[in-house]
């Protein structure tokens, strides 16, 4: 597994983190793979029951890296998705601990989990109509699930962004923690404290009952489904060209600053 992603198991929970704090935890096709590897990983091993994704130093995630996302086509964008993906069909409880910002496909890892605790400075921030993109990954069925159809129109239409608090207040977030990833180990006891298979098995029929006749995933599968191909096209548009540009430059003064510091 590649230094971006870490993983740690203790207490039977898995702790799988994001390391690319210097680029804002962002996401590159590298990372979602690795990070669908780590999630497989802790699936494979019958000594953990729950687990806990988070981000590296002050942020969550700062979404799919644009330089990325400028070369992406229907695949490519399948490959970005493809780590919160597998958070989201992951068959052990899972934990996002929110240790600061959530942007774009950061806010998509988040809706992944079953369970979000976010930090004090932890900011939820869709930003795919700011960057002049579709969203994609099935956020709008996510969010929807999540906070109701009116808080998510509000975030994904209008730009509204929510910090820990508010959060909070429309169900977005289990808690607010100083240390999330302390509380998000507390609530793992309980899985970790009881038999795997029946955790597993409970996860599976709460997926199957959240609303009877589908499962969740099969929900999720169509979302992602819908919103690909207009995802696609919109980063074709003039609007996202812009901006791509204005990241490509960053991204080339982040990695010559990078190379002077450890010069």
């Amino acid at each position: 597994m590649p230094d971006s992603i870490l993983m740690a198991v203790e207490d039977r929970t898995a702790v799988i983190t994001i390391n690319e704090p210097d680029r804002r935890n962002a996401i590159t096709m590298p990372i979602s793979s690795a990070l669908r590897a780590a999630v497989e990983a802790a699936e494979a091993d019958p000594a953990v029951h729950a687990l806990i994704v988070t981000g590296a130093g002050k942020v969550f995630c700062a979404g799919a890296d644009l330089t990325s996302l400028g070369t992406a086509t229907e695949d490519g964008l399948r490959c970005i998705y493809d780590g919160f993906l597998a958070v989201a069909q992951c068959s052990l409880p899972t934990i996002a601990a929110v240790n600061g910002p959530a942007v774009g496909a950061g806010l998509n890892l988040a809706l992944a989990a079953d369970i979000r605790i976010a930090s004090p400075s932890a900011v939820f921030d869709p930003r795919f109509q700011k960057l002049g993109i579709h969203p994609g990954g099935g956020a709008t069925w996510m969010l929807q699930r999540a906070v109701g159809p009116q808080v998510a129109r509000a975030l994904i239409l209008f730009g509204l962004t929510l910090d820990a608090k508010a959060a909070a207040h429309h169900g977005l977030v289990l808690d607010v923690a100083e240390d999330p990833v302390a509380a998000a180990r507390q609530l793992a006891g309980g899985p970790a404290g009881a038999p795997r298979d029946v955790v597993i098995a409970t996860k599976a029929s709460m997926r199957a009952t959240a609303n009877p006749g589908t499962v969740d995933l099969d929900q999720h599968r169509i979302a992602v489904e819908t919103e690909l191909s207009p995802q696609a096209a919109s980063i074709l548009s003039p609007e996202f060209a812009q901006r791509l540009s204005a990241a490509q430059r960053l991204s080339a003064a982040q990695r010559l600053s990078a190379a002077q510091r450890r010069s």
